[in-house]
């Protein structure tokens, strides 16, 4: 059996990755001057408490060395190792794991170490590792997980909406124009991540409920003959709202199985509070 690895903006919950057997790299993230990760976290409801009193967190992609750790620690027990980035289209960190696997390809030539870079954020990134941990599980090959991968990120949907534009705004999502008339309007923009596995608007709504309503409108747009036995919604601190999100779509859909959970502070500090995120496997990103 091989090793799964992953890094902190896959937003799996904690107690999902020991039970799956999951390695971790973290990036970092600082906040009124104190740097935490993954390994020593600010609790995330302290963490978007924080932002609604006025931080501004700063994030910090994962290094070489920390992703050799996470790696070379993989490969004491397995000659395997598949691992699952943070989209290229959002951070460094996918070259950083690239570097850290390449080097030790050459200081272990009987092992085997191939990076996937995801194309995704958040739970959608953690949805593709969702489907590699099933598929190593269920006893597929090494390659066969890796191909199914590769063949497949296209097809992470991910459908999105916050609540505050100031974030992506300082975060160079939006201009500033389009975030002062869309607040004083209470336009709340609907995103997605694209096949570049970059932040793209797809839409506004004015109105909160209307937001959200339209993250499930859009997925019954894009799910198209791809049968979902699981979906994922993280949220920035507003969980009513996600539930709101997984009623909803277990209605429409029947869908009978989700997870929740925070977005994670280093996507968190871009998004904001408020953010609803949906994940699900669809005909189109």
């Amino acid at each position: 059996m091989f090793a799964i690895t992953t890094d902190n903006n896959s937003d799996l919950p904690m107690t999902y990755l020991k039970e799956h057997d999951v390695g971790l790299m973290s990036l970092s993230y600082t906040v009124d001057g104190q740097t935490y990760d993954a390994h020593h976290p600010m609790p995330d409801a302290d963490f978007y408490a924080r932002m609604r009193a006025g931080a501004m967190p700063t994030t910090a992609q994962v290094n070489p060395e920390e992703a050799r750790r996470v790696l070379e620690q993989a490969l004491e027990t397995h000659d395997c190792v598949l691992h699952i980035a943070f989209s290229s289209g959002l951070s460094g960190s996918y070259q950083s794991a690239r570097i850290a696997a390449m080097e030790l390809q050459e200081q272990y030539p009987d092992k085997q170490i191939t990076v996937v870079d995801s194309l995704a954020a958040s739970l959608g990134q953690g949805l593709l590792v969702h489907f590699a941990v099933q598929m190593r599980d269920a006893g597929q090959s090494f390659q066969q997980t890796v191909d199914w991968c590769m063949e497949n990120r296209p097809h992470i949907v991910h459908l999105f909406t916050v609540d505050d534009l100031f974030h992506l705004y300082r975060g160079g999502r939006v201009s500033k124009a389009t975030a002062i008339v869309g607040s004083m309007l209470n336009m709340k923009p609907v995103l997605h991540v694209d096949d570049e596995g970059k932040l793209v608007a797809v839409g506004k709504m004015r109105g909160r409920k209307r937001a959200l309503d339209d993250l499930v409108k859009r997925m019954g747009e894009q799910i198209g003959d791809y049968e979902n036995k699981t979906f994922f919604i993280s949220h920035g601190d507003c969980l009513a709202d996600a539930e709101y999100v997984r009623d909803q779509v277990k209605e429409k859909f029947g869908i009978p199985d989700c997870l929740i959970n925070f977005v994670g502070p280093s996507i968190g500090a871009h998004s904001g509070p408020g953010t609803v995120a949906l994940f699900f496997l669809g005909k189109q990103r």
